[in-house]
């Protein structure tokens, strides 16, 4: 079952104050950002951050669980009323994630497989 867009909405605004909130769908469900920085997932109307050290800290009566089959078991938030305890969370697991990795820049190809200039 994939995530309603109002659920999206609610969970980001909910975000919000951790800092710059955006989401993309993936798959048929969304990774949600902060500050340009993937920090969880939403499916099925369930939003999962991934685990950091402080996260578990603050969080520690959240479950582990994977959000879809084959994935890495992430934090299942279920409490999104508490704005306040929620963007902390954010912010603590934004802040213990690495950095993305740069994307490589590739050359594009011509028809008959030699890079175009």
């Amino acid at each position: 079952m994939a995530s309603s867009q109002e659920f999206v909405n609610y969970a980001a605004e909910q975000m919000s104050g951790a800092g710059s909130i955006t989401y993309r769908k993936m798959f048929g469900e969304y990774g949600i950002y902060c500050n340009r920085k993937i920090v969880g997932v939403i499916c099925d109307d369930q939003l999962f951050l991934k685990i950091t050290e402080g996260g578990r800290r603050l969080c520690r009566e959240a479950e582990e669980a994977p959000p879809y089959e084959g994935a890495k078991p992430h934090l299942l938030i279920e409490n999104l009323e508490d704005r306040e305890y929620l963007e902390k969370l954010v912010r603590v697991t934004f802040e213990e994630l690495p950095e993305p990795k740069p994307k490589k820049k590739t050359g594009k190809k011509t028809a008959g497989g030699r890079k175009a200039d």
